[in-house]
């Protein structure tokens, strides 16, 4: 089946903006923004998933990625040091080895889709790969998926256990202040004496 202009201009369009917000994932000085530019991306590729005609995995991609996407988004929220991009910082480390990591994945995975031959065998009519692919989970490799869920969800559990006697700060226990935003200066996000004497006087 040959595919329509409009087909030709939805895959441009997706292409384009999931390169441009997957390129400013390393550009932004959020780790929240930086997830929600991730996670238009990976919408993106689920788009163009569609238009390959591969439904489950677009929408499969669509759901896993939101749901992953906000989870990351929360966990910089109350663990990392600058989760709001208040303080500068650079998202990328040993720039030049990424840079040219980058190229050359980009120039292998071009020239795969540019120049392998790829098979045409088309499914026939009756065969439902959608169906035969739940079967399969939901047959004989249930247990497995149910034992690897509950473990994934034990490690969750443990990891936010571990990590909540320290709080981003320091420690919960013996009180922990947020750094300045300027070096040397006072904490960010801590009032005033003034402001603290004015909020005290009006509660009074």
């Amino acid at each position: 089946m040959t595919p329509s202009l409009g087909t030709h201009i939805a895959f441009g369009v997706l292409a384009t903006f999931a390169v441009l917000t997957g390129w400013r994932v390393f550009c932004t000085d959020s780790m929240v923004r930086a997830s929600f530019f991730l996670l238009l991306s990976f919408i993106a590729v689920g788009g163009i998933m569609i238009l390959l005609t591969a439904e489950y995995l677009g929408v499969a991609m669509f759901f896993m990625m939101a749901v992953e996407m906000m989870v990351m988004a929360l966990f910089m929220v109350m663990f990392m040091m600058n989760p709001a991009g208040l303080n500068p910082m650079k998202m990328v480390h040993q720039e030049r080895v990424a840079i040219a990591a980058g190229v050359i994945a980009f120039i292998v995975l071009s020239a795969v889709a540019v120049l392998s031959d790829f098979p045409d065998a088309p499914l026939p009519a009756e065969h439902a790969p959608v169906i035969s692919l739940g079967r399969e989970l939901l047959g004989d490799s249930m247990l497995v998926f149910e034992t690897a869920g509950v473990v994934l969800l034990t490690t969750m559990v443990g990891v936010v256990v571990l990590s909540s006697r320290r709080g981003r700060y320091g420690r919960a226990d013996e009180g922990s202040m947020p750094p300045g935003l300027m070096p040397g200066g006072e904490p960010a996000g801590q009032p005033s004496e003034e402001e603290e004497g004015e909020h005290t006087h009006h509660h009074h």
